[in-house]
């Protein structure tokens, strides 16, 4: 593989911060380079640099003459008086890029089609287009102009579950050609396990190289911790519970990476699963009785769009949901009507006597009043002490768990960066003890470590949740089932989860998909109802699934104990034959077990 991009110790320091403190590193071809790490750690810094933006202080940055490098920056700047046809197809004529499959797709998966009907075609100026839309037009500009070294800061920011698909899948199919290389500054860990085939962590100016995606750099982060001999000591350490869920998980979530299993068996072996479910449904029951939040037939027009159209809803006591949908379906809508905070044209919002909501908008202007307050002071504020999994936890130890360490406690509000003040807003939700918690876009500004942090204490929340986000990962993670809205006024359950809402959005075709917030077809029959199974029916089929995997774990242990016998009893034809009867009565079992424990799954989704 040729060598594109060369740095030698590479030193770079902002102020007092030394940003990059003697890397030495390479893009080769064909390399698909995922970059992870706290916010503010240097990330987008090392990308400027690598791209020739940024001098170093000292050290070498090397590249082939004739190697082309476009970096996508957070912070481009579109000329407002520019056309989508100007910023994204530049002097290419219309049989050129017509005509070209590349350019197509592009146009298909990000812009709503090949005349680019999802910003408002070709031919409309930058100037009136929101942040997100904006941001599609940069981003297809980047993909069609193609450079030989492809460079994206967070470039899944505004895009929602289908456009992080097809991107994942466009930058999988285009960046493995011969003389192509990509890499990309991201907090979404499924798009990271889709696309890298490597990862760089940058920490403390350092860049620690791991092979594979997402579920590889865990695992062999957590390796290294074992070998460094702390995982012994430091036994709820999150990398370990972050394993464990991706062992446990999916069987999607492992396939890909190429990383030793015997060794994450070993790691994870007395690993406890994420949550204990049965127990927390118990002690949010007590909490919140039977009753929660019930719906029923509910109707919500926004203008001359209907958003909720006639729908019924019952949310149980410890439910956990993640909501998917296009964008303007109105999965904000859906929260705040949960939460009781916008008025129905009609039907019925019934709310349990014990319960307490606390919503997370994607505002985060209710911190305006608290600028000139410490970080302690404004988590304080609400309350001293909570409870977090039946334990009593200081407003300080929470604050600890949520990235805010003793000094950066003492913070004014008004000095903290945009993901420092969506963790503050978390924290003082979780602080006001709600039995009923509704996040929207929670990951919004969030580095990994501290979506890790964020998990893990949703972990040990018992209550009912509901969550609405683009980010996959984080659905399959902390929710228990998801739910679509698909534009059409109602609220579809996804037994095949993400994946069955993103062969749903497929069928609709790319223009659709751009225009999903269209009202619904005059005279189209309404589904008032939820489908899919209920939440008890989802339990009983958990129950069901472990029971079976019990039954199959024992049958593998008979089984074991044949073969050794078959081993010691070689000579002996008879006892073979009755051996090997035992095995085949095993194998039966087996199968017709299996078969139950799919019927199960299929429920669960």
């Amino acid at each position: 593989m040729a060598n594109l991009i060369s740095l030698e110790r590479g030193r770079l320091a902002l102020g007092t911060a030394q940003l990059l403190d003697g890397i030495t590193l390479g893009i080769n071809e064909g390399a698909r380079i995922g970059v992870v790490g706290r916010n503010g750690g240097g990330k987008s810094t090392l990308l400027r640099v690598l791209a020739g933006e940024l001098e170093l202080d000292d050290g070498r940055l090397t590249r082939n003459s004739v190697t082309t490098v476009r970096l996508l920056s957070q912070a481009d700047v579109l000329s407002p008086s520019a056309t989508v046809r100007e910023v994204v197809l530049g002097g290419l004529a219309e049989h050129e890029w017509a005509g070209d499959p590349r350019v197509r797709d592009v146009l298909d998966g990000l812009l709503g089609g090949h005349e680019g009907e999802g910003v408002g075609g070709l031919d409309a100026t930058i100037g009136p287009m929101s942040g997100g839309e904006r941001r599609r037009v940069a981003l297809a500009a980047a993909l069609v102009e193609d450079p030989d070294v492809l460079m994206l800061d967070e470039p899944t920011n505004h895009l929602d579950v289908e456009g992080v698909a097809w991107l994942a899948d466009h930058l999988t199919r285009q960046r493995t050609a011969r003389g192509k290389a990509l890499v990309t500054i991201t907090h979404d860990r499924w798009f990271l396990d889709a696309v890298a085939d490597r990862t760089w962590e940058v920490i403390d100016g350092r860049v620690e190289q791991y092979e594979g995606g997402y579920a590889a750099y865990v695992l062999a982060k957590a390796e290294r911790q074992r070998i460094a001999a702390v995982t012994a000591e430091r036994r709820d350490n999150l990398l370990r519970k972050e394993l464990a869920w991706l062992r446990r998980g999916p069987p999607a979530r492992t396939s890909k990476p190429k990383f030793r299993i015997d060794a994450a068996n070993a790691l994870i072996a007395d690993e406890p699963p994420p949550r204990d479910d049965v127990e927390l449904v118990r002690f949010a029951s007590t909490r919140l009785g039977k009753d929660v939040v019930d719906l029923l037939d509910v109707t919500v027009t926004v203008g001359e769009r209907t958003l909720l159209d006639r729908v019924t809803w019952h949310l149980a006591p410890g439910e956990r949901v993640g909501v998917v949908g296009v964008n303007g379906a109105g999965k904000s809508t859906l929260l705040s009507v949960i939460g009781g905070e916008i008025p129905l044209d009609s039907g019925k919002r019934k709310e349990g006597v014990t319960v307490q909501v606390a919503h997370l908008s994607q505002e985060v202007r209710e911190l305006d009043r608290l600028r000139e307050h410490r970080v302690i002071e404004a988590v304080e504020e609400i309350r001293k002490v909570t409870m977090l999994d039946g334990k009593e936890v200081s407003a300080s130890q929470l604050a600890k768990r949520l990235g805010f360490s003793g000094g950066r406690q003492q913070t004014r509000v008004g000095d903290l960066s945009g993901g420092e003040r969506r963790r503050l807003q978390i924290l003082r939700l979780l602080m006001s003890e709600p039995n009923v918690l509704l996040l929207d876009e929670p990951t919004n500004d969030l580095d990994i470590e501290t979506l890790t942090q964020l998990e893990d204490l949703l972990d040990g929340w018992a209550g009912t949740l509901v969550v609405v986000s683009h980010d996959r990962y984080l659905l399959e993670r902390v929710a228990d089932h998801q739910v679509a809205l698909l534009g059409d006024g109602r609220v579809r359950q996804l037994p095949g989860g993400v994946e069955e809402y993103l062969q749903l959005r497929g069928a609709a075709g790319p223009a659709a998909a751009m225009r999903g917030s269209a009202a619904p077809t005059p005279g189209a029959a309404s589904v008032p109802v939820v489908d899919g199974p209920s939440p008890a029916e989802v339990r009983e089929a958990r129950k069901v699934m472990a029971r079976v995997e019990k039954q199959l774990a024992k049958i593998e242990e008979r089984e074991a104990k044949v073969h050794a016998q078959m081993a010691e009893q070689a000579e002996d034809h008879q006892r073979l034959r009755e051996l090997h009867e035992t095995l085949r009565a095993a194998a039966q079992e087996r199968e017709s077990l299996e078969l139950e424990w799919l019927e199960a799954a299929d429920v669960v989704g």
